[in-house]
C-alpha cells in the first residue's frame, strides 16, 4: 500500500468508528430522550429523522474533510419534492448516508438484520423506517409513509452491485410504485474507483481516492391505468427500469470518455 492508501485507511477506519459512536448515542440517548419529551408518534420520527439527517450530513463532512472520498450531487433540488419514491442503484454500502443526508423527512426500506444491529437498530427505530422482513406488512407501511408526505428511499437490486455487471432491479419498487400511483424519482449513483462493495471489507482500501456521483434524474410519473394484472405490470415496469437505468449509466459513462 503506498502512503496515501494508509492515509485514506485511517481515516476510513476513524470515520465507521464515528459512524458507530454515532448510531450507539442514537438508540441510548437520542431516542429514549424523544420518546419522553415527544408524545406524538410521527412528529417524533419526524424529529429523528432531522437529526440523522444532520448526523450524516456531518459523517459526510468527516469522510471528505479526511480525504476518503469526494463527491458530487447533481439535480439535488428534485430531492426536496415530497411523497416521492426515490429509486437508487446501489454501488456501495454508504449509498444510503448520502440519500437520506439531502433528502428532507425521507423514510426508508431496510433489510431487517439491521433494525437488530447494535450499532444501526437504534437510529432505525427512533426514525420508523421499514424493515424488509414481511412483504404485505412492507407494502402497507410505504403506502402510509408515502401518504404522510414522506419521500421514500428504495434500492430495487436488494443488494449492493456487482461491479462490471448491469443495473437489475427487483420487482419491489414497481410494486409499491404500481399500488401506490406515486411518482418515481430515479436516482443513478456512480461510484469509482468502486469500493465497500458486497463482499468487500472496509479495509480494501483503493488506489485512489473514491469519487461518488449521485445523478437525480428527471421525475418518472405514474403508471397509466391498464386492464393488466398489476404482477404483469410490476414485471414489465422492473424491466424497463432497469433498462433506463443502464443507458443512462452508459450515456454518463460516455460522456466521462469523451471529456477525458
Amino acid at each position: 500500500m503506498t502512503l496515501d492508501q494508509w492515509r485514506r485507511g485511517a481515516g476510513t477506519a476513524l470515520s465507521f468508528t464515528a459512524f458507530g459512536i454515532g448510531g450507539l448515542v442514537i438508540g441510548l440517548a437520542i431516542a429514549p430522550l424523544l420518546r419522553l419529551s415527544v408524545r406524538d408518534n410521527e412528529e417524533r420520527q419526524r424529529l429523528a429523522r432531522r437529526f440523522i439527517r444532520g448526523v450524516f450530513r456531518a459523517f459526510i463532512g468527516l469522510m471528505k474533510g479526511l480525504g476518503v472520498l469526494d463527491y458530487r450531487l447533481e439535480g439535488g433540488e428534485r430531492l426536496d419534492c415530497p411523497g416521492r419514491l426515490i429509486l437508487a442503484n446501489h454501488p456501495s454500502l454508504i449509498d444510503v448516508v448520502f440519500l437520506l443526508a439531502h433528502t428532507p423527512n425521507a423514510d426508508c426500506i431496510v433489510k431487517g438484520r439491521l433494525a437488530t444491529n447494535p450499532f444501526t437498530r437504534g437510529p432505525i427505530r427512533a426514525a420508523g423506517y421499514i424493515t424488509n422482513r414481511d412483504p404485505e406488512a412492507l407494502l402497507e407501511a410505504a403506502r402510509a409513509s408515502l401518504g404522510q408526505g414522506n419521500s421514500l428511499i428504495l434500492f430495487p437490486e436488494g443488494t449492493r452491485t456487482t461491479p462490471g455487471r448491469p443495473i437489475k432491479f427487483r420487482r419491489g419498487g414497481a410494486n409499491i410504485a404500481l399500488r401506490t400511483d406515486t411518482i418515481i424519482s430515479p436516482v443513478l449513483i456512480r461510484c469509482s474507483p468502486t469500493t465497500l462493495t458486497k463482499g468487500e471489507p472496509w479495509y480494501h482500501i483503493p488506489k485512489r481516492k473514491v469519487h461518488l456521483s449521485l445523478h437525480v434524474l428527471d421525475d418518472l410519473p405514474p403508471e397509466q391505468a391498464s386492464d393488466q394484472p398489476t404482477s404483469q405490470r410490476a414485471r414489465q415496469l422492473t424491466r424497463e427500469l432497469s433498462e433506463y437505468f443502464n443507458r443512462e449509466l452508459e450515456r454518463y459513462e460516455r460522456n466521462d470518455t469523451a471529456v477525458a
